[in-house]
């Protein structure tokens, strides 16, 4: 089969190198994981013979792996026990990440939680900048993630993400991660073919298309515009299927990573079929 970097988020539960036994095990060319429990702040630190494992499977495949910083972190809070501690954890999975030749670590830019989009832009920009300054971590990039809008989240609109980035001013290390479902309840309109390059073109515009490290594949149970964030299998919700065949099909998207994060099963059944969907996709692209 010829490579083309559709995959899954996988648990790493059972060791790091079980993600990649799940991947293989449901056809995925492409792996994202968590560093850590997304839901908690504190983790044990990794044990070196579990993330040479992780690598050198890795280093075997050939295929190409990222992570997922943690739900918990907002980088958008302002003085109080959140913002410290996300501050220390991104830090922390930062470092993770690089222990585990992770490339790049997607991460949710954060919530403004009443302060108003431009202050926490600011906040959030000041703090990733000094993060990546600080960290011993030189090689991870971070890819910001784009947002459904869902509550005071910032990064639903390209502008956001535009101005995070000019404000670090660390172009090596940022890069972005274009989530479907997120992009489509935010009110981009992806569910045509027309309506997908109208997309990719404003984000070519304020952002460039070669930043993109990864896609979320992902359709959406709520409707254009609702900035609601929630995940449906490929073909099932209110995108359908033209966006992800037209991605699928061009050549400047062909070795970006697609990760799917639709509902699991316990036997992660449902990638298989969404992996499959997607692969009838380029064949009658």
């Amino acid at each position: 089969m010829d490579l083309d970097y559709i995959g899954a988020h996988m648990s790493m539960a059972g060791g790091y190198v079980k993600a990649w036994e799940r991947a293989v095990d449901a056809g995925c060319q492409a792996l994202q994981i968590f560093t850590k429990n997304n839901f908690q702040w504190e983790a044990s630190e990794i044990v070196k013979k579990a993330a040479d494992l992780f690598r050198e499977r890795t280093k075997l495949l050939k295929l190409p792996v990222c992570g997922h910083a943690g739900y918990l972190i907002n980088l958008g809070a302002v003085g109080n026990e959140t913002a410290k501690r996300s501050l220390t954890a991104l830090a922390d999975e930062l470092e993770r990440a690089e222990f585990l030749g992770l490339p790049f670590l997607v991460l949710h830019p954060g919530n403004h939680m009443g302060a108003g989009e431009k202050a926490a832009i600011h906040t959030i920009s000041q703090n990733l900048k000094s993060i990546l300054k600080k960290s011993r971590a030189k090689k991870v990039k971070i890819a910001l993630e784009t947002t459904a809008g869902q509550g005071t989240s910032i990064g639903h609109r390209f502008e956001h993400l535009a101005e995070i980035y000019d404000q670090v001013g660390m172009p090596s290390r940022i890069g972005f991660c274009v989530d479907t479902c997120h992009i489509f309840a935010a009110g981009y309109d992806i569910s045509t073919a027309r309506g997908l390059a109208n997309t990719l073109k404003e984000f070519d515009r304020l952002l460039g298309l070669e930043k993109i490290l990864s896609f979320h594949f992902n359709d959406s149970k709520t409707g254009l515009g609702s900035r609601v964030d929630r995940h449906e299998h490929i073909g099932k919700g209110h995108i359908g299927i033209e966006p992800f065949k037209e991605i699928l099909n061009t050549r400047a998207f062909a070795k970006i990573p697609k990760i799917l994060e639709t509902p699991k099963g316990p036997q992660n059944r449902e990638d298989v079929t969404n992996l499959k969907v997607l692969r009838v996709l380029i064949r009658n692209g």
